[in-house]
C-alpha cells in the first residue's frame, strides 16, 4: 500500500489548502517580531492592548504539538500582519474589520467571550470620556480595560 504522502491530493481537499497556506505563513519568532514591529506605527493604547493580546497569545500556544494546529494558529497570525501591514498603509491608519457572521458560527462561547472583551476594552479606551483625560490616563485606563478582559499588561517604564 502507497504511504499518504505519495497519493494525489484532490484540489478541493482541506489538506491542499493547509499545504498552500503553510506556504506561506512564517517561522513563530519571526512572525512574533514582525506583528510587535508592526504594532509600533499603532497609538500608544492599542499598541499596549496589540502588544499584550499578542504576546499572551504566542505563550499559550507555545506548547502546541498538533501540525493543524500550528498551521492555523500561524496562518490566522500572518493574514493579521497582512491586514495590518496593508491598513497601516491607507490614510487615516489601522481601522479593523467587521467579523464575518460564519466565522462567529464557528467559534465556541469562550472564543466568542474573549472577542467581546476586547470589544468592550477598546470601546472604553476609546470613549469621549477616556479621550478627555490626558495621556498619561488614557494609557492607565486602556492598561484597566485591558486587566479586566483578562489580558496582562506590560508597563514601560
Amino acid at each position: 500500500m502507497a504511504s499518504a504522502s505519495n497519493q494525489p491530493i484532490p484540489p478541493g481537499s482541506e489538506l491542499n489548502a493547509v499545504k498552500r497556506t503553510a506556504a506561506t505563513i512564517l517561522p513563530p519568532i519571526k512572525l512574533y517580531r514582525r506583528i510587535i514591529r508592526a504594532h509600533r506605527k499603532l497609538d500608544a493604547d492599542m499598541r499596549a492592548v496589540g502588544d499584550n493580546y499578542v504576546k499572551d497569545e504566542f505563550r499559550r500556544h507555545k506548547a502546541i504539538d498538533n501540525p493543524l494546529q500550528i498551521i492555523g494558529f500561524l496562518s490566522s497570525w500572518k493574514m493579521y500582519l497582512d491586514q495590518l501591514e496593508v491598513q497601516q498603509g491607507k490614510p487615516g491608519g489601522f481601522r479593523g474589520e467587521r467579523l464575518d457572521a460564519q466565522l462567529l458560527e464557528k467559534m465556541s462561547d469562550e472564543q466568542i467571550y474573549q472577542i467581546h472583551e476586547l470589544m468592550t476594552a477598546t470601546q472604553e479606551a476609546y470613549s469621549d470620556k477616556a479621550q478627555a483625560h490626558p495621556p498619561h490616563q488614557q494609557r492607565e485606563m486602556a492598561e484597566k480595560a485591558a486587566a479586566e478582559a483578562g489580558m496582562s499588561v506590560k508597563k514601560d517604564e
